[in-house]
Parts: structure tokens; C-alpha cells; sequence
């Protein structure tokens, strides 16, 4: 072999290839022409392109089949000239085969390699014409060079895309594809190369000076996002195949790789661009995820969620993050859920899609799991019902909560989407109702033109029995509530105080217990107007009422703490009781509640020993009359 070959191989420097000896003696002659400068004349014009190259006809027709043909039929028609219009890689890649034909110089990278591999096999630069022809040697240099470079082989896939199809019918695409795998599946002890690995600190400082920490599982995520979508998805889909590395792996590098191609990702939109190219990035992304659970956060599928309905993917996609999303919603933040509903909508939120996502959470209670266990030499799959832990029930609960919360401020919001996705959650048992009282609260303060039956609707979501102390002080202050739900809080607050101080508890009278669901037995069309007041919003004066009697009550309780009578109660309970009928019996509206008819008799409305049936009157006296109602409807 007469030319040179010539390989530098080092662990950081690209490789490359230089071929001939010869100094490089083509120039240009204005803008699209290049010639030979020889003391022989040229006898050969070939255009390529916009480009004429003069050139001499044995050098290149010894090497190359093509031009052998080209030049036979151009004798014939006495032209003088040759045209070459679809050689790949245009008037560049001619000239490193020219130059090879000349046997100058000519210096091969990862960059032009595949290039001049698919002009070569253009032209017919085979073995068949000479011995030691361009692609042979280029062939050599790709299998015992390049392919073995982790960065080169990067570089050369990412070159193919701009010559398709004629680099994937050379078997290029697919041997860097190989070439990436082999590598990314290595074991770590084995990795010698070099790699870009900036997410994490890979070095550390010591006394003596920097060491370097072992290779980790990932190193390779970050160079193969320089991969455009269509050769990132079949490198990763090629990895996935091998079944080497863990879901966890795989799951780092898709996030590397929408953090790096999706502008805006972390921000949870999509910042400009080409939106078509988004959507086959965010298409692929979803399709790559492992199957396991857990591999990816579902902060990060949620992010995902957003891009594709920012960019339109296709149903199937963002139903899979859905699903995907569902199983691991305990996970979440309020932040995350904040999905911007599509333009044109008058709220601001999806909610919907929230909605789809607490039902494939709850599906995981209903859903059968299924296990492979091995007996003997066979393994047999084992369905086993579904569980949806408590403490995952308790997450999502206060989640959702945090999240109508935050909804709530959009003005535009419907109740019934509040109060639907109220109720899904509303059957995990909450130990606090603090934070679906904030909700309601929220929404009540934004929605303030809300008719009663609406305000009723929302406040039947919430347990007073389960506010905190906290709470309750905020509620029976709270103007926004309707005096059915204060006096709820007060008497539960009341039953605090008693439980607090070792006395024991009345039980909820049965007008009060009718409350909840605006029953007051045979009396109900009766008083019709008595169900609108209790609807309707407490009055500043009737909240000060309240609150007046609750401290006193709680006075009393304090008082009345050490003074047990023999059969273990507190003479504070009769105190307690007979305060809160007074309480209730000196408002006009409360006297129904209490009345005989009301209440069906004196130990109808409660199963406790002492009645509430039995309101002092000169207590009642105490408790300043209210001559009218402030009702917002």
C-alpha cells in the first residue's frame, strides 16, 4: 500500500485518518470553479452542482466506475464535460475523493468521514477497480477507529441524518447505533474513555490535590442528547433491548435529554421553535419511559403532561403520562398540578385532566396486581387485589386540597368543578379538615355573588368536627360562611372545651344534626324561611354574639373543671348545655331549631342523658336579641 495510513489514537484527541503524500494543489479560479495547478494540461470539466472542477481524466477514472461511464458517454457526444448533479455531500465530498484520486493529502475525521464514505460508494470507488480504493480504506478506518470512540461514534451518527437514505442502506446509521450501545452498556470498571458528565460533581477536592470518584451508571446521558429525536429514540430504544441498565438509568437520561431539547421544559411550557419537532421529541420521550414504577418522578412526568398539551401530542400519549402520573400522585406538589388550561378557555386551570388523573390513582385500589413467582423450574403469575396504602390516601387528600385551594382564585372556576373533585378524595378519612376548610374559603372570598344553595353545596364537603383549634377561631369569624356552619363550629368547639378539661361530651342535638343536611323532620315546610336564614351568611353582629357566649363558655368550663359529680360528670355540662340552648333559643331563627316541633320532643335531638332540651331562659335573656338578618345570596 503507497499511501499512508495513519491513525492517532489518544483517550481526549478526535482520530483521524491521513491519506496521500502529495501537497494539495487544487485552487479556485473565482467562486464555483477549482482546477488542478500541473504543468499538464486539463482534459476533463466535471460539474458538480454550481461547481466545475478541471481536472485530468486517468488519475480519477482509474479509481472510480462512475466516472469511468460518465466520461465514455461525454467521448461520444465530444462535450468535454460530465455532470454530476446528486453526489452526496455535493462539491466538498467530490473533492476529498479527487484529491484521493491525485493521491494528495487528505485528512479524515468523525466530521467527514461518513460524507466521503457515501461519495465513494457514489462514484464506485470499489475494491474491484483498485487495490486499496477510498472505501476500503475508509471502511478500515471506521471499524478499527472511529467505531471504537465513544465521542467519534456520536459525532459520526449525528452526520448520517444529512445523508439519508444512502447512510442507512450503508449499514452507517446501524453500526454507530451498535457502536453507542456496546458502550453505553459496558461495565462502568471498563469505562477508560472520555465523557461530559456536568450534572453531578465527578471530582472532589482533597489535601492532595483533585481525585477522581468512580464512573457512574449515567456517564453517558449527556453526549447523547447532542442526538437529534429520531436517533436519540432508536439509540435508547437499542438500550432499553439489551436489558443492561436499570429503569432508574434510563429514566435520567430522557430527563437529560427534555431538559436539554425542550426550551421552556422546566418552566413547564414550551418556549418557541419548531412545535412539530416538540411534539416527535415529547412523543418519543413517553414512549422511551420504562415500565416501571417510579423510574422517573412524577414531578418530571407532570412537566412532560404539560409540554404535550402545549405542543398537541397525540391522545395516546398524554393519556400513557396520565396513567403514569396517577400511580404515583402521593408524589406531587400543588406546583406541579397547575396545568394551564388551552387558550381560549375562560378558566385558567385544567382541571379535567386533574380529575383523570386522581381516577387512575383510585383505579390502583380496584385494579388487580399481578406478581411472577417462581415454583420449581416455571413461573406462574399471581393476581392479588389492589391497595391503595393509607398514608398514599392521606398524601393525595391534603394534596388535592392544596390544590383547590389554589384554584379557587380563578373567578371563572364552576362550583361543580370544586365540588366534583372534592368528592373523589372525600372518602379517605382526613384527620384534619383544615386545609379543605381554606378551599371553601378561598372560593367563597372569590366568589362572593355565589347563590345559597351554592354556598350550601360547598360547605356540606367540610367536617366541622375535624377544624383545629385554629381554624375554628378563623370560622366563627368568618363573614364569608353561612350561620349554619358557625354554629356548627361553635357547638364542636364547645365539645373541645369540655373534652379538654376532663368533662365528658355532649352529644350533637338533633336540630343541629339536621344541620348538615337542611332537615328539620316534620317541620320542614313549615319553615321554609328558617332554612333560607340558616343558609344565608352570618351577620358581623351575630358572629360577636357567638363568640361572646364561646367565651364564656370556656370561662365556665375552666371553673367548672374540678367540680365532678359522684356519678363521674361535670356540673359544667349542665352549665355547657343550658348556655348553648340559651345561646340558640334568643335568636329568632335558632328558636325553631329548638322548638317541639323541631326538635320531636325533648330527648329526641340527642342520645346524651342531659338534653340540650333544657335552655335556662334567664341565660337566654343574657344573650343580645338580633332585630334583623344580613343575608348575601
Amino acid at each position: 500500500m503507497n499511501v499512508s495510513l495513519l491513525f492517532f489514537l489518544t483517550k481526549i484527541k478526535m482520530k483521524f485518518m491521513k491519506l496521500g503524500s502529495k501537497p494539495d494543489s487544487f485552487q479556485t479560479d473565482g467562486n464555483n470553479v477549482r482546477y488542478v495547478a500541473t504543468d499538464l494540461a486539463t482534459d476533463i470539466i466535471v460539474n458538480v452542482g454550481d461547481s466545475k472542477f478541471y481536472v485530468h481524466k486517468f488519475p480519477l477514472l482509474s479509481k472510480s466506475a462512475r466516472l469511468q461511464k460518465l466520461v465514455a458517454n461525454s467521448n461520444e457526444s465530444n462535450t468535454g464535460e460530465i455532470y454530476i448533479s446528486d453526489i452526496p455531500g455535493g462539491p466538498a465530498a467530490f473533492e476529498i475523493c479527487a484529491k484521493f484520486c491525485y493521491g494528495m493529502t487528505v485528512t479524515l475525521n468523525a466530521y467527514n468521514v461518513v460524507v466521503s464514505r457515501c461519495a465513494a460508494e457514489y462514484l464506485g470507488m470499489h475494491e474491484s477497480i483498485e487495490k486499496g480504493n477510498l472505501i476500503y480504506k475508509i471502511d478500515v478506518f471506521l471499524s478499527s477507529s472511529i467505531f471504537r470512540s465513544w465521542k467519534d461514534s456520536i459525532i459520526v451518527l449525528q452526520t448520517t441524518k444529512s445523508l439519508l437514505p444512502i447512510s442507512e442502506e450503508l449499514k452507517l446509521v446501524s453500526h454507530g447505533i451498535d457502536s453507542i450501545t456496546t458502550k453505553a452498556c459496558m461495565d462502568i470498571s471498563k469505562v477508560d474513555w472520555s465523557y461530559t458528565y456536568n450534572r453531578k460533581k465527578i471530582q472532589e477536592e482533597n489535601g492532595n490535590g483533585v481525585r477522581n470518584r468512580p464512573v457512574p451508571k449515567d456517564w453517558w446521558v449527556e453526549e447523547l442528547c447532542e442526538l437529534e429525536i429520531d436517533l436519540y429514540k432508536r439509540v435508547l430504544a437499542n438500550i432499553k433491548t439489551k436489558g443492561v441498565l436499570s429503569g432508574e438509568v434510563i429514566g435520567e437520561a430522557l430527563k437529560a435529554y427534555a431538559y436539554r431539547r425542550l426550551p421552556g421544559f422546566s418552566k413547564g411550557m414550551i418556549q418557541g421553535g419548531d412545535m412539530t419537532k416538540h411534539r416527535s421529541a415529547v412523543d418519543a420521550i413517553v414512549w422511551l419511559l420504562p415500565e416501571e414504577k417510579g423510574t422517573v418522578s412524577c414531578s418530571f412526568l407532570l412537566k412532560m403532561l404539560k409540554a404535550a398539551i402545549f405542543v398537541d401530542s397525540r391522545d395516546t400519549t398524554k393519556g400513557e403520562l396520565v396513567r403514569r402520573i396517577g400511580q404515583q400522585l402521593e408524589e406531587a406538589s400543588v406546583n406541579d398540578l397547575l396545568i394551564r388550561a388551552a387558550e381560549g378557555e375562560p378558566i385558567v386551570y385544567d382541571v379535567t385532566v386533574v380529575q383523570k388523573i386522581v381516577e387512575e390513582f383510585l383505579r390502583q385500589g380496584q385494579s388487580p396486581e399481578i406478581e411472577s413467582l417462581e415454583e420449581g423450574n416455571q413461573l406462574q403469575e399471581v393476581r392479588r387485589p389492589g391497595i391503595l396504602l393509607d398514608a398514599s390516601k392521606l398524601m393525595v387528600a391534603k394534596l388535592i386540597d392544596g390544590y383547590l385551594a389554589e384554584i379557587s382564585k380563578d373567578p371563572n372556576l364552576p362550583l361543580s368543578k370544586f365540588v366534583d373533585l372534592a368528592e373523589m378524595v372525600r372518602g379517605f378519612s382526613l384527620p384534619s379538615h383544615d386545609g379543605l376548610y381554606r378551599a371553601i374559603d378561598m372560593y367563597l372570598k372569590e366568589h362572593p355573588g355565589i347563590s345559597k344553595s351554592e354556598r350550601k353545596r360547598i360547605c356540606k364537603l367540610m367536617d366541622c368536627k375535624k377544624l383545629s383549634v385554629d381554624a375554628c377561631m378563623h370560622a366563627v369569624q368568618n363573614e364569608r360562611l353561612p350561620l349554619r356552619v358557625v354554629v356548627q363550629v361553635l357547638f364542636f368547639e364547645q365539645v373541645r372545651a369540655a373534652a379538654s378539661s376532663g368533662s365528658s361530651t355532649p352529644d350533637l342535638p338533633k336540630g343541629m344534626k339536621d344541620l348538615n343536611s337542611g332537615s328539620h323532620g316534620s317541620s320542614r315546610s313549615a319553615t321554609t324561611n328558617t332554612e333560607e336564614d340558616w343558609d344565608a351568611v352570618a351577620s358581623a353582629e351575630e358572629l360577636r354574639a357567638l363568640r361572646g357566649e364561646l367565651a364564656s363558655l370556656r370561662l365556665s368550663s375552666g371553673v367548672g373543671a374540678c367540680n365532678r359529680n359522684g356519678d363521674g360528670k361535670s356540673s359544667v355540662d349542665k352549665a355547657a348545655v343550658s348556655k348553648m340552648r340559651g345561646l340558640l333559643r334568643s335568636k329568632k331563627i335558632f328558636a325553631k331549631l329548638w322548638s317541639s316541633k323541631g326538635v320531636q320532643g325533648e330527648n329526641s335531638g340527642s342520645d346524651s342523658s342531659e338534653s340540650l332540651g333544657s335552655a335556662n331562659p334567664e341565660e337566654a335573656k343574657s344573650t343580645p336579641s338580633r332585630n334583623r338578618r344580613h343575608s348575601v345570596s
